[in-house]
């Protein structure tokens, strides 16, 4: 029970966290008022950040979702050209997160990452399709280690969000549900996959590293 009132933080919140509660110190010398909405501020920075453990279902018959969010976009695409990927089709889950969304985004499935690629870009809303095409995003393809299926997995930063979060390496193996990074204040995360059923629909919120993304 705990956990869930006070869960851990991810490394990157504590810098955040340590400014917003100074502020707030130093707000409620000047004003009760001024305190109080940066007491709220900082509350809010503290679950922004929140880094909660997840269970995934430990099944690489299945993709779990790679982001805590909304389904945006559920469709057939060509795969990122950054990645020499435009000419393969795809399917693509476009997950949205908004700032109240936990922002850890974690593996699909069971898996080696085969190559990682940041692309500098712009800050567009994230919810905006061409923001796919245009915005700072970082691109990790993964081999399945069931089944050798590329998966191809893209982190875009959103309209406030100003650094993309990378924590695997090239070749690093990793287990379904592990966390890969984050995306500092809203974003979202697209993952493409093939020859799999999607279980997800657009409309629907889903939690990274639990929720069912896709299956055989």
């Amino acid at each position: 029970m705990l956990n869930t009132i006070f869960p851990k933080i991810h490394k990157e919140g504590y810098k955040f966290l340590a400014i917003s509660v100074l502020i707030t110190f130093v707000a409620l010398f000047l004003s009760k008022l001024l305190g109080l909405i940066f007491i709220i501020i900082s509350v809010w920075v503290y679950y922004f950040f929140r880094d909660p453990e997840r269970f995934s279902i430990n099944d690489d018959s299945y993709l779990v979702s790679p982001a805590d969010g909304l389904v945006t976009d559920v469709s057939e695409r060509s795969g990122p050209e950054e990645l020499r990927l435009e000419n393969t089709s795809f399917t693509r889950v476009s997950i949205f997160m908004n700032v109240f969304n936990c922002h850890v985004n974690r593996v699909p499935n069971t898996c080696k990452v085969e190559e990682i690629y940041y692309k500098p870009g712009k800050f567009l809303n994230a919810s905006l399709d061409k923001a796919s095409e245009e915005n700072e995003r970082n691109f990790f393809k993964v081999k399945s280690m069931k089944d050798n299926e590329e998966i191809i997995i893209v982190q875009i930063a959103g309209l406030i969000a100003r650094r993309i979060v990378c924590e695997v390496e090239q070749g690093q193996s990793l287990k379904q549900g592990d966390r890969i990074g984050m995306i500092r204040f809203g974003s979202r995360v697209d993952i493409y996959f093939k020859n799999k059923k999607v279980l997800a629909k657009i409309g629907q919120n889903v939690v990274a590293g639990e929720s069912l993304i896709a299956s055989d």
